[in-house]
């Protein structure tokens, strides 16, 4: 199948490292650890590469002024 599609002109190692820096800046590195079965080192490397940086996201979330519930 690889040669196959390597005549469509698809590289399958520029493919697999696109997907990775997706599911990097898409997902917690916890989660993308556990779901591709990497070390979470590893996880948070790509992460970084990506720049999906949760810590930052989660912190900006965490400083953000709450609305009063409408009446």
């Amino acid at each position: 199948m690889g040669e196959r599609l390597r005549k469509l002109g698809i590289r399958l190692a520029e493919t697999r490292s696109t997907a990775l820096f997706q599911l990097a800046t898409e997902l917690p590195s916890a989660i993308l650890a556990r779901t591709l079965g990497i070390h979470i080192s590893v996880a948070v490397k790509w992460q970084r590469a990506a720049a999906g940086d949760w810590a930052a996201y989660a912190a900006d979330v965490s400083n953000r002024t709450r609305k009063a519930p409408a009446s």
